[in-house]
């Protein structure tokens, strides 16, 4: 395997990590300074940052790639995660430390983590496809147009279009469908975690430059 090759596999597995981890964490809601925010955008921002790299270095189509495994990564750990839900639990499974006194309680508190995934991932998965391939596409329409010039234009610019795609479509499917919440609630974590995400694309911008390096 030569040194592009396992460059490009590293970053693969960060991005499939982070899609995975995305869709595992992100059904919990935190706040801070008053404002609601969902966990995913602990792990989500940073694939657009591994998908701009990867566009500059190695080109549209191994950037499409890896989109597209990701996708496929998590319709895999949907399909496990419904399976460990499912699975009856044991006896010995039972933790009084934890203030759980038998399986049901026990699989209560699974089933309230990890039932709601199916809800995320359908709407993670809709909102990744859409967002990932525009972020892709206009990456590189804005190489073209600039002469492979200012990385740093086409980054943000990519990043700032298609997160406000994601962010609409992943939050209003999981949030209503998903956790009931009225749409005045939704419409705030919209705007609180678009306004954070395109931050988080800002500061990242020096890491673009790293990474491509």
């Amino acid at each position: 395997m030569s040194k592009t090759e396992k460059a490009y596999s590293i970053f693969l597995v960060i991005f499939i990590t982070m899609i995975v981890l995305t869709n595992i964490i992100g059904v919990k809601l935190f706040e801070i300074y008053s404002i609601t925010l969902t966990t995913g955008i602990i792990t989500y921002p940073l694939t657009f940052l591994m998908t701009d790299i990867v566009c500059e270095v190695f080109g549209k189509k191994k950037a499409s790639l890896m989109v597209l495994l990701g996708f496929f990564a998590s319709i895999l750990s949907l399909i496990f995660i419904n399976l460990a839900v499912i699975l009856p639990g044991s006896e010995v499974w039972v933790n009084n430390s934890l203030g759980y006194n038998s399986i049901e309680d026990m699989q209560n508190a699974y089933e309230s983590v990890f039932t709601l995934p199916g809800f995320l991932i359908t709407a993670s998965m809709l909102a990744y496809l859409v967002a990932q391939l525009i972020d892709v596409s206009i990456f590189h329409y804005l190489k073209k147009l600039t002469s492979e010039k200012k990385l740093w234009l086409r980054n943000n610019i990519s990043t700032i279009f298609s997160q406000l795609v994601d962010t609409i479509i992943v939050n209003s499917i999981f949030l209503y469908f998903g956790l009931n919440l009225g749409w005045d609630i939704i419409l705030k974590i919209i705007i609180a975690s678009y306004i954070f995400k395109i931050l988080i694309a800002i500061f990242d911008t020096p890491f673009v430059y790293i990474g491509v390096h």
